[in-house]
């Protein structure tokens, strides 16, 4: 992505000269512009910049309402601004300082300073940028399956949780459907643990597909599975449980001597509201024993109690 800077001073001399200065020092690919602090927020608003320069005296909005509007809404508070000041005023630059700016310069100014506080602030970005693309990271590491990059038990139920307390208030639906692949492990014992990985993977992928963005499917451990529908009726869930039982079913996988196995699920389904839900466990107690009467009247089938 091109990095940009916004220029913001009423006077267009003085915007020509900061552009002129650094494009000479080849600091951005793109110099953008506005005449006063009411502009430079629309600016920011159609599309962010990776620094601000901004004068501090200004009509119709001037350099410290423009930093406190910047650091009121949360797309843009994370831009950093130096301010321009045609003072040697102190309580001013410390006002400025403390609203939110990350430095400022005396106008007028020398250029070779001016390039350097920008460059500064420049691998100050890079690092916080940095940073918070590790930090995004470590946290998807956090939450996510190794496995199937599905997500892991501990974010299901933190998140099983909100969207249980979401619904309630909104006296909506939630539904909650838990997997189990049958006969795992002997599936595990005749063909190989690898060859049972790439069962796990496969069913997660299933998972994903017929699942919609803004669901939950979570590896709950071992072979079981969790999937979380928001808004979702019993008969809502029953259908998309359906639909991904007969998807795994169909898959059919090769074993290394060429065998052909055939993998199949049983699905425990519960809903909220229902008689016998009123809680998170009790929602999970439920759908583990529609499991569990699936499993005991044959396996490869989906089974609700609610």
């Amino acid at each position: 992505m091109p990095s940009s800077i916004l220029i913001v001073d009423d006077s267009p001399k003085i915007r020509e000269q900061i552009i002129r200065t650094l494009r000479n020092a080849g600091l951005f690919d793109e110099y953008r512009e506005a005449a006063d602090g009411l502009d430079g927020v629309k600016e920011l608003l159609e599309r962010r910049a990776d620094l601000v320069i901004c004068d501090l005296e200004m009509p119709r909005m001037d350099g410290f309402k423009f930093i406190s509007l910047l650091a009121s809404r949360a797309e843009l508070s994370d831009i950093p601004t130096i301010l321009l000041t045609g003072r040697e005023d102190r309580e001013m630059k410390i006002r400025g300082l403390e609203q939110g700016a990350v430095d400022y310069v005396t106008k007028p100014f020398d250029e070779g300073e001016l390039i350097a506080r920008v460059k500064v602030q420049q691998k100050i970005k890079k690092l916080q940028d940095d940073l918070k693309r590790t930090n995004e990271l470590l946290l998807e590491i956090s939450n996510t399956d190794p496995l199937t990059g599905l997500y892991n038990r501990r974010y299901l139920m933190e998140n099983l949780d909100k969207e249980f307390q979401r619904v309630r208030r909104k006296e909506s639906e939630l539904a909650l459907i838990i997997i189990d692949l049958d006969h795992f492990k002997s599936i595990n014992d005749t063909y190989g643990h690898q060859q049972g990985d790439e069962v796990l993977v496969e069913v997660a992928l299933q998972m994903q597909k017929h699942l919609r963005s803004y669901d939950i499917a979570a590896r709950y451990g071992g072979e079981e599975f969790v999937a979380v529908l928001p808004e979702s009726s019993k008969e809502e869930a029953m259908h998309v449980a359906e639909r991904l039982r007969a998807s795994v079913e169909a898959l059919g996988f090769s074993g290394d001597s060429g065998q052909h196995i055939v993998v199949t699920i049983s699905l425990g389904v519960a809903v909220f509201p229902s008689p016998k839900v009123d809680c998170i466990d009790s929602l999970i107690r439920q759908a583990d024993e529609a499991l569990y009467r699936a499993k005991r009247n044959g396996r490869n089938q989906v089974e609700s109690l609610c």
